[in-house]
Formats: C-alpha cells, structure tokens, sequence
C-alpha cells in the first residue's frame, strides 16, 4: 500500500514480494491521499477485521521508523477503522467438531488439530513445539508464549494417542514438520536433525485447515464447487474449546489458566454460550418437554 499498489488477494498472496520501497518516502506530501484511496478499496474487497489488522501493523511499523528519526510524518492520520460487528458464530459446535475429527487427512493433521482442540493453544505456539518440550506421560508440553514467557499446555487422550505415532523415534526437533525436505537457508531450529525436513508454518497449517473444511463450513454447498469456498480458519478450534467449556461450568479461575489470558475482559468473548448451548437452554425449559418429564 505505501508504494501505491494493491495488495495480493487469493492465491497470489502466497509467495508475492513486496516492492522495494524508501522508508523516506512515506514523508512524501501526496502519500496520505494515495493511501487512502487504496484502503477504500481494499475495505471494499476485504472484511473489516482484516483491513484493521493491516492498518494496524502498518502504524506499528511507521511508529517504529519514526522513533528511529527515519521518518516524521505519519501518512495513515485520517483513515479510519472500519466498523467490525462481533461475530457471535466463532465457536464451532459439537456436532462440528464431531464432522472435523472424521474427515480422512493425514497424521500430521489430525494431530495436530486435535492438540489445538484439547489443549486450547494458539496455533503458532503448538507449531513452534519441539520433540523435546512434550512430556507426554503427564500430557503436557512446555511453550514459549507471548512476551516469551515459558507455559504449558495440557491436552487429553485423543492427542496422547497420536503424538507416538507422530514422533516415531524422534528424540529431539520441531514436532510438526512439513512434507519435504528444508530448503537451503532454512534457520537451524526449524529443520529436524533426524529427517531433514522443516517446521511446518502458520501460513501452510492455516490452508491445510482452511482448503479440509470448506464443505464443513458450507455443507449445502456442491463439491464441485470447492474452489469457491471458504473454510474455517485455525484459532476457531480454540475459541470452540473455550466457549465450550465454559458451558459446561468451568470456573473463570480456570477458563483464564486454560487460555491464559491476562484478564478476565479477554476472556469474554470466548465464553459466550455457543448456538447449541442455547438450543439446549431452551429446549430444557420448554413446557412441553417438561409436562412429558
């Protein structure tokens, strides 16, 4: 955006490189009136979670140039956010996750889906689990969170019994590794020493889940038309796990070590009783069904 071109939507995305462009440049008097051409148009084509989410980086790192005396000005003053209406439908219901867990992928896959369920994780942090960080007779592992503080996360018996299978013989190296082996330059921590292949990435375990549930996610539509689909995205397995222990009764206390979150008002939006729980709510009130009992 700041060079004065589209970004790359669909498949494009993957792969695209960035024009080159002078970090002086952004103190050019006609680069707030470009910009904010483009971030119409790009909120036109784009949800307005994802326009924000730019807009934001875009700041953080013109911020940062400015505290370095790179820059003075700031050319996005005068674009606004975009109103984003909460989406209340983020929690997959049981039957869902029930429809994920038989879908026919491969080890790696269900794995590591399953320990994004169980344990209530952020993707990148099970994606950044090393051989080494499991324990898995207490069903734990060690990560290295946000700010870089070392957690655990805990997970249950459908993990447990596909983590051996997963690691093999495996003593030691990233856990989740992709198909191929690592290209040359890839950082010495992200190739496993015993095989030869990379850690998987955010980027390739977000299309994995996205492409496998695309008829999950519109199940009156035709296979045929796949291509046009859109699946779920990854941090739903992990607001689904929350907001649905949460309607089992867990406790604030432990919803917040589960998740581990900061603050209780972080942690609202997942414990919202999803579209099932409701139904249930309803149904166990109804006169009706209570007349029968």
């Amino acid at each position: 955006m700041l060079s004065g071109e589209p970004a790359p939507t669909g498949p494009a995305r993957r792969g695209a490189k960035p024009p080159v462009f002078p970090v002086a440049a952004i103190d050019d008097p006609a680069l707030p009136e470009v910009l904010a051409e483009l971030a119409a148009a790009r909120a036109d084509e784009m949800d307005a979670d994802t326009v924000n989410r730019e807009l934001s980086i875009a700041r953080k790192a013109i911020g940062w140039w400015q505290r370095q005396g790179w820059i003075v000005g700031d050319p996005t003053i005068g674009i606004e956010r975009r109103p984003a209406p909460p989406d209340r439908t983020k929690a997959l219901a049981e039957n869902q996750i029930a429809a994920l867990w038989r879908l026919d992928v491969a080890l790696r896959v269900k794995t590591f889906w399953k320990m994004l369920y169980e344990s209530a994780a952020r993707a990148d942090e099970v994606l950044c689990l090393n051989v080494e960080d499991l324990y898995p007779q207490d069903k734990r592992g060690k990560i290295t969170a946000k700010g870089g503080a070392t957690e655990w996360i805990h997970w249950q018996s459908g993990t447990a019994q596909l983590l051996p299978r997963l690691i093999a013989r495996r003593t030691r190296g990233p856990l989740f590794l992709t198909d191929r082996k690592a290209p040359a330059g890839t950082p010495t921590l992200d190739v496993c020493p015993e095989t030869g292949r990379a850690r998987l990435s955010y980027r390739r375990a977000e299309e994995i889940f996205e492409e496998n549930t695309r008829l999950l996610a519109n199940p009156l539509a035709s296979p045929d038309d796949i291509e046009d689909l859109d699946g779920w995205t990854l941090h739903r397995l992990r607001h689904s796990a929350l907001t649905h222990d949460a309607e089992d009764g867990t406790s604030t206390p432990m919803l917040l070590a589960r998740s581990r979150h900061a603050s209780v008002r972080s942690l609202e939006r997942y414990a919202r009783p999803g579209v099932d729980a409701v139904a249930r709510h309803v149904a166990e009130r109804d006169p009706a069904a209570r007349r029968k009992r």
